[in-house]
């Protein structure tokens, strides 16, 4: 077995041992290395809302210019034209009547919808699409890494060496769930394992393990352990801040939904202090082959209809929520789903997968509007016409990065592993002081780094050996091992080896480094 397939399938992520209000709160990648007072002041928050499914965008954002033809190609699932919501700005486009708190977000200028949003040919497998949406590859490309793990490791490279301290104890993002994401997948290491047991919670408790072979496998066991061990001195800081404040807003949705509950969540512990740049929240449901509408109805109600309900809702509770809370020049949001649906409707008063759809940013910093225009639909479409991208999803996260996050250009353009387009999607956000970069690639203990870089030709890697297997390998955004510098017991101290890159093309690489129970790893790149 691979070294990296025996952490996936051993560690896929880490599991804080707790719960909060029954929701089990997974932890991924690492912490930040900013000072307490810069992140409190100036630091942003993304909050992603997975929409599990492939979400039906011509019955959500419903192209008003285009209802005859609409009508001609789903009249089983098609919404009354009467009952759908204008929104400010356009007669040409509305909203599903059930989103009537997200319209009012439009409105008020704290919502934006990004229309025909995917990538070039579509994938209709929901495993496969998801994947590409959360590691942002192409449609041939598999990555072993997400896009939200990609940032982290270029903002704070050392970890998870000497992580947690006094300036960095909290996890960087959190997923709300039980369900494994590779969104915050890092370059090399993994934060590890579900607590499934007493006596594995008492072991993280104590760090009593006991010992491990001198083996490959035992070295990886090691690994494992230390990252689960620092998940659970997570998991205090993390109750403590939830436990610090309380829901402040009486929009949300009653009875609560498991999307409110999950806000809800994410807005307490953002409002108790938690250091979390990234949140993932989902929301399941949306494979709506069947019953997509109730048939002994008008289509305005039903099981879609349910679900923008609840969307809408809990993101409308969530962002009062977070002004009562002084947050609101901090945090922003973002929907996304696998895909949409075809535009014609089939016979089970249901829509099939299909290719692009309109996503969602919300938040006060979040400029209002619409990109994009309407798509247009045939008046003779068929069951195999999909709706064309307008708009690559991967503009969006570059805009995100650069726009939000701070991200200088080349940073983001190493993050996305290619160089998107950005969207003039989020208010001016960025100061000098909110960035503090040098500050986060200083934080925690640094084994390996390499000069120049970038580099033309040649570049040296410069690591420090604590003793024993040192193991350094040179690995393309796809995963794949291209060179491997050192494979053997190195004695304790600092050490130098070359590597020669004449053959390569220009791009983005990832060296990475294991010695015992440290992994580490660095971005390197290479230009003409």
């Amino acid at each position: 077995m691979k070294r990296r397939d025996f952490i996936k399938r051993v560690a896929p992520m880490s599991l804080l041992p707790f719960a909060i209000q029954g929701q089990p709160i997974r932890a991924y990648g690492k912490l930040l290395g900013a000072e307490s007072e810069d992140f409190v002041d100036t630091d942003h928050v993304l909050v992603l809302v997975q929409l599990n499914g492939g979400n039906d965008g011509l019955n959500t954002v419903i192209p008003l210019d285009q209802y005859t033809n609409l009508t001609s190609a789903r009249p089983d699932v098609i919404i009354p034209e009467n009952k759908v919501l204008n929104i400010d700005g356009t007669t040409a486009t509305g909203l599903h009547p059930s989103m009537t708190k997200m319209r009012n977000m439009y409105n008020d200028g704290k919502l934006r919808i990004i229309q025909n949003v995917g990538y070039p040919n579509q994938n209709y497998s929901h495993f496969r699409s998801t994947d590409i949406w959360l590691t942002a590859s192409d449609r041939d490309e598999v990555l072993e890494s997400g896009w939200i793990g990609r940032y982290l490791s270029e903002e704070w490279p050392n970890y998870p060496n000497g992580f947690p301290n006094d300036d960095m104890e909290d996890p960087l993002a959190i997923q709300i769930g039980s369900v494994v994401s590779p969104v915050c997948q890092g370059l090399a290491v993994n934060m590890g394992f579900a607590i499934a047991n007493p006596s594995n919670f008492y072991q993280l408790l104590t760090g009593d393990f006991g010992s491990t072979p001198d083996t490959w496998a035992g070295h990886e066991l090691d690994y494992i352990r230390t990252t689960a061990h620092q998940s659970n001195e997570y998991a205090q800081k993390v109750k403590a801040a939830y436990e610090a404040t309380s829901t402040q807003s009486t929009d949300y949705p009653d009875p609560a939904t498991y999307l409110t509950n999950q806000l809800k969540i994410v807005a307490r512990l953002i409002a108790g202090g938690l250091k979390t740049r990234v949140y993932i929240v989902s929301l399941g449901g949306f494979d709506t082959h069947a019953n997509q509408v109730d048939p002994t109805s008008t289509n305005e109600v039903g099981n879609h209809a349910n679900l923008l309900q609840n969307l809408s809702d809990s993101i409308h509770g969530f962002q009062d929520d977070i002004e009562k809370m002084g947050l609101a020049d901090r945090v922003v949001g973002m929907t996304f789903s696998e895909f949409g649906r075809r535009i014609v409707s089939n016979a089970s008063t249901g829509t099939d997968h299909g290719a692009a759809a309109p996503l969602f940013m919300f938040g006060k910093n979040i400029k209002g509007g619409m990109s994009g225009s309407n798509p247009n639909i045939p008046s003779n479409a068929t069951v195999y016409d999909n709706l064309p991208m307008e708009h690559d999803f991967r503009t969006i996260y570059a805009s995100v990065l650069e726009k939000w996050f701070c991200l200088d250009s080349q940073t983001t353009d190493n993050v996305m592993l290619q160089d998107f387009d950005r969207l003039d999607v989020i208010s001016d956000a960025c100061t000098t002081s909110s960035i503090a970069r040098q500050k986060r690639a200083q934080a925690g203990d640094s084994y390996l780094m390499n000069y120049p870089n970038p580099f033309t030709s040649y570049t040296t890697v410069k690591f420090y050996s604590n003793g024993g297997y040192v193991n350094i390998q040179v690995l393309n955004t796809e995963g794949k091992v291209i060179s491997t510098l050192v494979n053997a017991v190195i004695p304790e101290g600092t050490h130098e080896v070359n590597f020669d890159t004449f053959d390569l093309s220009a791009g983005t690489y990832f060296c990475r480094y294991q010695n015992e129970g440290l992994n580490h790893t660095r971005s390197l790149l290479k230009v003409n």
